[in-house]
C-alpha cells in the first residue's frame, strides 16, 4: 500500500474509533512496526493533518440553497493587502499583510494563522478580520505555509522541531511579528495572535512560546500546545484530547486566552478546548472566578461562554462552546473555506477580547 493511502486508511480507522489499528498501520509504514520516534515522523509526508484537520475546501453549515447568495463586502479601497516576505536563519516565509487606510500610529496588530488547504486571502475573507480592521485600525498579518514545508499547506504542530521558540516555525512566525513591529510602528503591548485548526494549534504553541511577544491568543477549534509529538499521538488527540500524554515546556507563562469549539467537530473533539481552557488557567497562577452564560447567535444558534475572571473583573479567560458547529469558523463568511454562518460571531468577539488587553 502507498504512503499516501496508508495514511487515508490510517486517518478514516481514527475517525471510526480503531485508534489502535490506526497506529500500527503507521508503525508498519515506516517500517518493520517499529514505534514511530519524533525523528522519523519529521521526515513523513504529512497526509493525516491536512485531510483530516481540514478536508476539501468547502463551507459547512445551512444549506446554501436554503439562502441567497452571500455578497461579499469589500474593505476601504484606499487600504493595502500586499504580499511580503521575512527571511530569517531558519528559512524566509511569506505573509500577507493588510494595513487599513488612515490606520493610527502605535495600532494593534492580529497575527492570523489559516488552516490546512487554506490561504492566506482565504482565511481573510472567510474571517472578515480585514473588515472589522477597517473598523477599529488595526493591522492584520497573515503568515503563509510553503508548500516545500507542509504539502496542504498545515502548520506542523505535531513536530517536536516546531514547539520551541528560536526554531522551525515558532521562530519564523515570531520573526513576521517582530518585522512587522520595526516597519509599521506597531504597539508592541498589544499585539495578539489566533487561528483555526491546524493555525489554532499553531498559536498555542506560539502563546506557550512567546509570552513576551503575545498579549492574547485565540484558538479556534484546535489543541493545547504539547498535544503530540509524533503522528499516531496527534491523531489521538484529535479525536480523544491528549490528556495525560500532553507534554509542557519548562514553566508555562500565562496568555490571556479565548477559544471556540463547535460540539459537532468530527475532526478536533471538543474535549481539546476543555484541555486548552484547564492548562491556562493553571498558568494564570491566581483564583479566577468562572461565569457561564447562554446565548443564540442571530441564525438561532445556541451557544455557551464561560468566562474566566480575576478580582479586578477582567476576563482573562473566554470559552465558546457552539452547538451543532462542526470543524469550522463560527459566524464566518461562506465566501471563504471552512466557515459556518450561523454564528455567534467568533471574529468580533476575539477582537472584542483582544483589544480589550494588554501584555503584562
Amino acid at each position: 500500500m502507498a504512503l499516501n493511502e496508508t495514511m487515508a486508511e490510517a486517518l478514516r480507522l481514527t475517525r471510526s474509533g480503531n485508534l489502535m489499528e490506526a497506529t500500527a498501520l503507521l508503525q508498519a509504514a515506516l517500517g518493520s512496526g517499529e514505534p514511530i520516534s519524533p525523528k522519523s515522523a519529521a521526515n513523513v509526508r504529512p497526509i493525516w493533518p491536512e485531510r483530516a484537520l481540514l478536508g476539501a475546501p468547502r463551507a459547512v453549515g445551512p444549506d446554501p440553497a436554503a439562502r441567497p447568495a452571500p455578497q461579499a463586502r469589500q474593505p476601504d479601497r484606499r487600504a493595502s493587502f500586499e504580499e511580503r516576505t521575512c527571511r530569517t536563519s531558519q528559512g524566509s516565509m511569506n505573509y500577507w499583510l493588510y494595513r487599513p487606510a488612515n490606520v493610527a500610529a502605535n495600532a494593534p496588530l492580529f497575527v492570523m494563522l489559516h488552516g490546512c488547504t487554506q490561504s492566506p486571502q482565504d482565511f481573510a475573507r472567510g474571517t472578515g478580520m480585514n473588515l472589522l480592521a477597517d473598523e477599529r485600525g488595526f493591522l492584520v498579518a497573515y503568515p503563509q505555509q510553503n508548500p516545500a514545508a507542509n504539502p496542504q499547506k498545515c502548520w506542523n504542530w505535531f513536530r517536536p522541531g516546531d514547539q520551541q521558540r528560536d526554531r522551525g516555525e515558532p521562530a519564523q512566525l515570531a520573526a513576521i511579528t517582530r518585522q512587522i513591529i520595526a516597519d509599521h510602528g506597531i504597539d508592541p503591548e498589544r499585539v495578539y495572535i489566533a487561528g483555526l485548526s491546524a493555525g489554532g494549534a499553531a498559536a498555542a504553541i506560539m502563546a506557550a512560546q512567546y509570552p513576551d511577544l503575545y498579549a492574547a491568543v485565540g484558538i479556534h477549534s484546535g489543541l493545547a500546545c504539547g498535544s503530540a509529538r509524533d503522528l499516531p499521538s496527534a491523531l489521538a488527540a484529535m479525536q480523544r484530547g491528549a490528556g495525560a500524554n500532553r507534554t509542557e515546556s519548562g514553566n508555562p507563562s500565562f496568555v490571556p486566552l479565548i477559544t471556540f469549539h463547535g460540539d459537532r467537530d468530527a475532526t478536533v473533539s471538543e474535549v481539546n478546548s476543555r484541555e486548552i481552557v484547564a492548562a491556562a488557567a493553571a498558568a494564570a497562577g491566581k483564583a479566577l472566578t468562572v461565569r457561564v452564560e447562554q446565548g443564540r447567535s442571530k441564525s438561532g444558534r445556541n451557544y455557551t461562554r464561560a468566562r474566566s475572571i480575576d478580582s479586578s473583573g477582567t476576563a482573562l479567560i473566554e470559552q465558546w462552546t457552539i452547538d451543532g458547529l462542526g470543524h469550522a469558523w463560527s459566524g464566518g463568511n461562506a465566501l471563504g473555506s471552512y466557515t459556518d454562518p450561523s454564528g455567534p460571531e467568533a471574529s468580533r468577539a476575539m477582537m472584542e477580547f483582544f483589544l480589550g488587553l494588554t501584555r503584562a
